[in-house]
């Protein structure tokens, strides 16, 4: 019987830690798929961060470092200058990349360094214990905003695809979700894209994924793909924001 679908040899034999639900195991796959498609297994090198994928270390079957909060595209950067023939990767959560890690990111795109980001959002800190996150919704309730954010005393949600795609060291930037089986096939078109962006040198890249958070959202699995659909996707517009040859973060 010819084999239809088997594991991808990116990923080790290593059960997830992560709460039922919760996409970030769909998005490890795709990563892991395309870096096995692009035959660059034995190439790539992977950053992790502080927060929900602080264990990606174990997961990703390549070479992979731990970085500080917030700091993995500066240490991105670092392997990447010295191993400018690899290709090197971020994997990073909105707690991470958006709050404390929000200038290393933005420096890391005005520096065009030829780098790719996989930036997961699922609008609250999610390791942590369920914290108000710079891209949480506004009214959205979390351990730290009880009665729901409110804008005149926490500012608005981060939108930081459209903030980094107005920066020219950004030669790709797209915000794409894992919220059904469609959308799972464009954000893989999107990583590979991406990672396609860094081998030709175009500078640095980074897709944004709208994830679920069932656990701290308190919601079940299946209210969680409705909620990110409903709420989520109106605020965090799908699409390309910057591909290479486009100026100004305009849509391509």
């Amino acid at each position: 019987m010819p084999v239809v679908f088997e594991r991808t040899r990116a990923l080790t034999d290593v059960e997830f830690h992560y709460c039922p639900g919760c996409t970030h195991g769909i998005i490890h796959r795709l990563v892991g798929e395309v870096l096995e498609e692009m035959d660059e297994l034995g190439s790539a090198i992977g950053v992790a961060p502080v927060g929900c994928s602080v264990l990606a270390y174990k997961y990703f079957n390549c070479d992979m470092h731990e970085a500080a909060h917030g700091r993995a595209p500066a240490m991105a950067t670092g392997v990447k200058r010295v191993l400018p023939d690899r290709i090197v990767f971020t994997y990073q959560g909105d707690g991470d990349l958006a709050s404390i890690g929000t200038a290393e990111i933005v420096h890391a795109a005005g520096r065009a360094e030829n780098i790719t980001v996989i930036f997961v959002n699922n609008a609250i800190y999610g390791m942590t214990g369920g914290q108000m996150a710079p891209t949480t919704m506004v009214g959205q309730k979390t351990t730290t905003s009880p009665l729901g954010r409110d804008p005149r005393m926490a500012g608005y949600p981060l939108r930081m695809s459209e903030l980094l795609a107005t920066i020219d060291g950004a030669a790709f930037v797209e915000r794409v979700s894992v919220h059904n089986p469609a959308h799972i096939r464009k954000t893989k078109t999107a990583i590979r894209n991406a990672f396609a962006c860094q081998k030709s040198s175009g500078g640095f890249s980074l897709v944004e994924v709208l994830s679920t958070c069932p656990t701290n959202w308190g919601m079940s699995p299946l209210e969680s793909l409705d909620w990110l659909k409903e709420s989520l996707i109106p605020y965090y517009p799908l699409g390309n924001f910057r591909r290479p040859g486009t100026e100004g973060g305009k849509h391509a």
